[in-house]
């Protein structure tokens, strides 16, 4: 077994040194490809050759699609079913559990055969069936390049892990450690992946400002986090609060028309769809009202923007919000009165802003596509 400080290095310049890695996404909203997408920017700027794939379209019969609307349906509107399956089928428990590998096989053909055609001389999961597949395949020699699992959550439920994967890339020192002694497997902590705009001065900030301004002069932009598809649990009276505190609450509704078109009708809130320019609507805002410990998280931190957790998603939200708090880099809040309190704590000439902003900074360490790369 090699050692995280045993990884080889490349020379990207060289025919020797150039990859051909195959990033296995899940289009579960817009995490997952996102992290993807930022990986095959990595990959191209080291000379690679990279390919991203959905692993959900490698699921035959329609089962990807399925699968795809089912649990956008259970987290947007069954909130209470989707913490049913997460607490059955992720979350760690005793006794014998459900295993993803029967549903992660079916795709097995679709991979390997992609492998082939592709001639690709590693595979990198971004999501966790994904992960369950590649290490299904390797465990028996069906997949004969090298599998690597970037775990893009800041939990690691027990579907991220595989003995069959050759090395785990994760976000914190405490999500490598779970899975050394889950799994035994070499893990290395990179931080998390985002594009190098979020940590550079973001020229469209200025715009944001401006339309901040002439919608509610004076107040403070907060943003809410509802991820791409929409979901959040009351959101509405989440900006209500907010407005009579006197803040400018700044609804991300994704691409759920019905949210936006319900929180628009809130006086003195923006509710916006699909952001295009995140770097610049990040460094414009004051804050960040996050409910699920993904990618606009992820993003924010990156920018400098002080994350608060409140109200989290069930299942993944929920002890991904907790781990973010627990590593300091956000604030996780149990009421209304907790998040103007946490609010408040924020202003520029306090404490707490510039000692959130440079833990959540401090998480940012390394590039997985380095070991990618020395595999």
């Amino acid at each position: 077994m090699r050692t995280p400080a045993e990884v080889p290095s490349t020379d990207a310049s060289t025919p020797s040194g150039r990859r051909r890695p195959l990033i296995l996404s899940a289009s579960m909203g817009a995490g997952h490809d996102t992290v993807a997408a930022e990986l095959a920017r990595r990959a191209a700027a080291r000379g690679h050759e990279p390919h991203v794939a959905d692993v959900l379209r490698l699921l035959p019969y329609g089962l990807g699609g399925g699968l795809r609307r089912s649990y956008q349906a259970a987290v947007r509107h069954f909130p209470w079913a989707y913490a049913g399956v997460y607490g059955a089928f992720l979350r760690e428990g005793r006794g014998p559990r459900p295993s993803g590998v029967p549903l992660a096989r079916l795709a097995a053909a679709g991979l390997t055969e992609l492998v082939e055609r592709l001639d690709a001389d590693v595979v990198v999961s971004v999501f966790h069936l994904a992960a369950q597949l590649t290490g299904h395949l390797r465990a028996r020699g069906r997949l004969r390049v090298p599998s690597a699992v970037y775990l893009v959550d800041f939990a690691v439920h027990r579907q991220w892990l595989h003995p069959g994967n050759d090395r785990y890339l994760c976000l914190t020192d405490g999500a490598a450690a779970e899975v050394r002694r889950a799994l035994d497997t070499p893990a290395v902590t990179t931080g998390p992946a985002v594009a190098p705009c979020f940590r550079a001065p973001a020229p469209g900030a200025a715009r944001w400002r401006e339309r901040f301004a002439g919608h509610a002069p004076g107040r403070p932009p907060v943003l809410l986090s509802a991820g791409a598809w929409g979901a959040a649990y009351r959101p509405d009276a989440t900006a209500r609060l907010l407005t009579r505190a006197g803040y400018l609450p700044v609804v991300l509704c994704g691409r759920n028309a019905r949210l936006r078109e319900r929180v628009a009708r809130v006086p003195g809130v923006l509710a916006l769809d699909w952001v295009d320019d995140m770097p610049g609507l990040l460094a414009a805002a004051y804050a960040l009202v996050d409910n699920a410990a993904g990618q606009t998280a992820v993003q924010a931190l990156a920018a400098g923007l002080p994350v608060i957790g409140y109200r989290p998603l069930p299942g993944h939200g929920v002890d991904g919000v907790r781990r973010m708090a627990d590593l300091g880099v956000s604030e996780l809040v149990p009421d209304g009165s907790a998040l103007l309190a946490a609010l408040g704590s924020l202003t520029e000439d306090g404490p707490v802003r510039p000692e959130r902003v440079a833990r959540g900074r401090a998480l940012f360490r390394g590039d997985p596509m380095a070991h990618v790369a020395g595999l």
